[in-house]
């Protein structure tokens, strides 16, 4: 019988190689103390030896079964505690939906079954035959390159990355790191089988007399043995032995004696569930005060090479640092940033302290390291100052060619989490970036567009390359990469030359991951919302998405508030599907996410100072609170209107019931006409710039209001707003007043909008997808939008009231005709 020994060799992130185009950006880089001759070195180092990866492709022949031995059980119930033989997923502590290393396609169930001297695995209907994958480009190149073989493995072949390996790549890149982390090509003396055997019968001969420095080395030579040989060892009754007693004499081992021991854990695969591991972490956190920064990062970079969260260790370690932190290096700093973000937690003090300290060595940093240092910062939610991230930015620029696309995604992903805008980072992305797009795999793809859409970066070759690149190999999308995808280009507002071909495939991709949404809720409202932002509207999807059991699900089975996404959804297919007779949101619902957004929208509106002096002049130049009205025409739509009225006339109607006085106190108010009239002739003298010396004296007098007076009378309009209805009584022929009994129905409705630069594209005037919706669904109720530019009403901020004035009466009836 043929025997097949099959192992997962590590591959580069996306299908790109290490960094083999550092070396010249390294040496020219010194840090002090350091000479020439170690730059070189160093800059040796990183050009590192095509190894041989390889991929394992499924074959579809029948009845065929694969030995994986030796997998061997011997261990006897008496010592099963200590059996640390093959476990489930090494290092794997992430669940499937955030897992790397393999496509949902690609997955076979194995039927494995354990005898007492081997475990057969048993695939159905499959073969497994070895590919080389591009690195060993030498024998892909005799494919001829239009083959569909050919397309096929270098399509699997981008795709396949190692979440594991990948980041650490920056540690081949100095000599420093070798000090502090962990190796595991590092070159050892191997043992063979007989010797490992031999060491074995020596534990159960001599167990009750052995030393603890002759234990150690019994676990380091061990570790030497043959991979293969490594499941059998750790299945070994006499290696659980060996394990017991290094438990028993852990008191005596010294801090280089427990190093070393974990050192082999991790040449040996010991899985990172075991009980026994909990003792040396305890050990370890006894030990932490007495030990090195080289030690304490080798330590934890070993517990990570383990996959074991070692949570009390690090925060004692943490606590070191925190009185220890000026004394990093710079390849200590690097390191330890990494082994943050890896671990998920540290205290946001520390991070701030490395944050200085990222300051001092910015010089020093080479291109991959900063990827390294954002990753790092990027998975522990720490964030970066826009200073430092600009530095960042500008050290980036400088070499950006050279940067390899892993550590281009991690920036972009700490760009995309500070919301900084480095405009010549992002015209420097846009170059290479589509050229780059075809050999990232969709995860890469999807962040590179996510930070596009999350920055407001519109750059139609990026979109074009990515809309171009994704429905061949849409299948190897998670349902996350699907509703990201579609969030971008719905977010930008914009539909690639292969719009039509685009959004079927990813509408096909929905359909397949349907169960997925089922752990996931959130994902699938992104996808739909996403759609909705470009004007698609898949029914079947909508109506699964709005179903009492689906709502349920979103709201009680995640830890988003979904409510607001079903609310958008759900208003959005209101207006733009009227013929659509599927699941809608109970009233309830939409009452509980109108509230929600209102409340929002009021307080953002009220606190922007240039919003109440636009709703208080608009108040004074059509006669009072009762022409216009503050609410969300469209609450799904997540902000708010000024919306008025007008009648056949163009006259505004006094609609808003809400801010009439009553007749009782109208009576008890003064009338006296203390304001100006806006008339037609004072119109065409501020239109011409004639008006005279005591306009502008008064005009000068009543723009001295603060802030505060008009937020007051923002929020108080019922009374605070009587006295100018009073005063202007006099003025109401040109506002066109009318009884409510007499009101008519209005010929012009206007949704009056004051924008701002977050609504746009960065650096145009085109509107993301979630406002420009909005605009197309008022324009489908009737309404007429009038746009308060930003880049408008801002300047005019400085300027008189009365050109203010005049600019809103041109907005507001211009715009009525």
């Amino acid at each position: 019988m043929t025997l097949m020994i099959c192992r997962r060799f590590p591959g580069s992130f996306c299908g790109t190689p290490s960094c083999p185009a550092l070396i010249k950006h390294h040496i020219n880089k010194k840090l002090p103390g350091q000479t020439c001759e170690d730059c070189i070195l160093t800059a040796k180092t990183i050009s590192i030896d095509t190894r041989m990866a390889a991929t394992l492709k499924l074959l579809k022949l029948l009845g065929n079964r694969v030995f994986c031995s030796p997998f061997a059980y011997s261990a006897t119930q008496s010592v099963a505690y200590w059996n640390v033989g093959s476990s489930t997923r090494h290092r794997g502590q992430d669940p499937p939906e955030h897992s790397n290393l393999c496509h949902p396609a690609k997955k076979v169930e194995n039927i494995c079954s354990t005898s007492s001297s081997q475990r057969i695995l048993t695939t159905s209907s499959a073969l497994l035959g070895l590919e080389f994958s591009r690195a060993s480009a030498s024998k892909a190149s005799t494919w001829k390159l239009g083959s569909p073989r050919a397309m096929k493995v270098d399509e699997e072949d981008v795709e396949v990355f190692d979440s594991f390996e990948d980041p650490r790549v920056f540690l081949q890149l100095r000599p420093e790191y070798e000090l502090h982390s962990y190796n595991k090509s590092e070159p050892c003396q191997p043992l063979s089988v007989s010797e490992g055997e031999l060491i074995l019968h020596k534990v159960t001969g001599y167990q009750d007399n052995l030393q603890p420095k002759i234990i150690v080395d019994y676990f380091c030579k061990l570790s030497s043995m043959p991979a293969e040989q490594h499941p059998v060892l750790r299945s070994s009754a006499k290696f659980a032995l060996l394990c017991q007693l290094s438990v028993k004499n852990i008191q005596l081992f010294d801090t280089l004696d427990l190093i070393n021991i974990l050192k082999a854990f991790v040449s040996l695969g010991i899985p990172h569930s075991h009980a026994m591991l909990d003792v040396y972490e305890t050990r370890f956190c006894h030990k932490v005060w007495d030990m090195s920064l080289d030690q304490l990062l080798m330590v934890a970079d070993l517990w990570r090479y383990l996959g074991r969260r070692v949570p009390r260790f690090l925060k004692i370690f943490f606590s070191y640092l925190n009185l220890h932190w000026n004394n990093l290096s710079l390849s200590q700093l690097i390191h330890l940033i990494y082994i943050i973000g890896e671990s998920r937690q540290v205290p946001q003090d520390l991070m701030q302290k490395l944050e200085s300290l990222i300051l001092k060595y910015i010089d020093f940093i080479n291109i991959e390291e900063a990827g390294a240092i954002c990753l790092g910062f990027f998975k522990s939610s720490s964030g970066l100052s826009e200073f430092v991230m600009r530095k960042i930015g500008d050290l980036v620029c400088a070499d950006m060619q050279n940067l390899s696309s892993y550590a281009l995604v991690n920036i972009l992903k700490m760009f995309r989490f500070t919301h900084v805008d480095h405009v010549n980072f992002m015209k420097q992305f846009g170059q290479i970036a589509p050229q780059r797009i075809p050999s990232l795999g969709v995860q890469g793809v999807m962040h590179l567009t996510l930070a596009c859409s999350a920055l407001r970066f519109l750059d139609e070759g990026v979109m074009n390359a990515v809309a171009a690149s994704l429905p061949p190999r849409v299948s190897y999308c998670r349902s996350k990469d699907v509703a990201k995808f579609l969030w971008s280009f719905g977010t930008l507002n914009y539909k690639p030359p292969n719009a039509e071909e685009f959004y079927s495939s990813l509408i096909n991709e929905i359909h397949r991951k349907m169960p997925e949404f089922n752990h996931y809720p959130e994902h699938l409202l992104t996808c739909l919302l996403g759609l909705a932002f470009s004007e698609y509207f898949p029914i079947e999807l909508i109506n699964f998405a709005l179903s009492p059991g689906f709502v349920r699900l979103a709201r009680e089975r995640t830890k988003f508030e979904l409510t607001k996404e079903l609310y958008t959804l759900d208003g959005s297919v209101g207006i733009e599907c009227p013929d659509y007779r599927g699941n809608r949101l109970s009233s309830y619902l939409q009452q509980e996410g109108s509230e929600i957004l209102w409340n929002a929208a009021r307080k953002d509106m009220c606190s922007k100072p240039e919003f109440l002096e636009a709703l208080f002049l608009l108040e004074t130049m059509l006669g009072g609170p009762q022409y216009i009205k503050h609410h969300m025409i469209l609450p799904h739509t997540r902000s708010s209107d000024l919306e008025v009225q007008l009648d056949v006339n163009m006259k505004p109607l006094p609609f808003n019931r809400e801010a009439i006085p009553s007749e009782d106190l109208l009576a008890k108010l003064r009338l006296k006409h203390v304001g100006i009239s806006l008339t037609d002739d004072l119109m065409h003298q501020l239109l011409k710039g004639k008006s005279g010396g005591h306009l502008q004296g008064k005009t000068e007098s009543e723009t001295g209001q603060q802030p505060m007076e008009l937020e007051k009378k923002a929020a108080m309009p019922s009374e605070a707003s009587l006295y100018n209805v009073a005063d202007r009584l006099g003025a109401m022929e040109m506002a066109g007043q009318c009884p409510p009994a007499c009101m008519q129905a209005p010929q012009v409705k206007l949704a009056i909008q004051l924008t701002n630069k977050n609504q746009y594209c960065y650096g145009s005037r085109d509107l993301l997808g979630l406002h420009n919706m909005k605009r197309r669904q008022l324009n489908r109720l009737g309404y007429r939008v009038v746009e308060l530019s930003h880049w408008e009403w801002l300047p005019l901020l400085k300027r008189t009231r009365f050109e203010k004035l005049a600019f809103l009466h041109e907005k507001v009836f211009t715009s009525a005709l």
